[in-house]
């Protein structure tokens, strides 16, 4: 391809009026949402550049379901729950690879610096890797929505991307939390 050609979407024309409407819509949102994907997604990952990668999967497949963009779809639920679902799939499938320290080491390398001791570091980054653990093995939808509360989604927020009542996201959350705190004493004896 010259470096001069336009890079096009596959973009079917469902629901707009043209291609070049299509790819407008597809910018708009992704303008719009792009940074607090990235956010979240590096929450889950701990990695920037995976999270970037997943973020990117997650815009190509919208690319490819304009229907999504039609009034009343609920657009930023999809792409909010597309994420989770590719984040905790990445998140399983880095723990199946890499089970012990790399998850640590990764993370003592990328804090260093920041007046903490090394083994505060190591300590911390042990921590994580525990909570990674204990969230791969979670159902998809405590994972969730534990992952989104820590991210900063408010109630409405989490209700509007888990297409939920707002009334049981309380619940959901509190019923979450009980189970993650039961997986994580039962791996590690106890401690919390």
């Amino acid at each position: 391809m010259d470096a001069s050609e336009d890079i096009k979407l596959d973009l079917p024309q469902v629901g707009f009026g043209g291609r070049a409407e299509a790819e407008s819509a597809l910018e708009d949102v992704f303008r719009a949402q792009y940074p607090r994907l990235i956010n979240l997604l590096v929450r889950v990952t701990s990695d920037r550049a995976k999270a970037e990668e997943l973020a990117s999967e997650v815009f190509c497949k919208l690319a490819k379901r304009p229907v999504l963009f039609r009034p009343g779809n609920n657009l930023e639920g999809w792409l909010y729950r597309t994420a989770m679902n590719l984040g905790l799939d990445a998140l399983k499938i880095d723990l199946r690879r890499r089970r012990k320290e790399q998850a640590a080491a990764t993370e003592a390398t990328r804090s260093a610096g920041n007046g903490s001791s090394p083994l505060d570091d190591v300590l911390r980054g042990e921590q994580r890797r525990r909570v990674r653990g204990i969230l791969a093995v979670l159902r998809p939808e405590a994972a969730r929505v534990l992952l989104l509360h820590h991210a900063g989604f408010s109630y409405r927020e989490l209700a509007r991307v888990l297409e939920m009542n707002p009334a049981s996201v309380g619940k959901l959350l509190l019923r979450s939390r009980a189970e993650f705190e039961k997986k994580y004493r039962e791996q590690f004896k106890g401690e919390l």
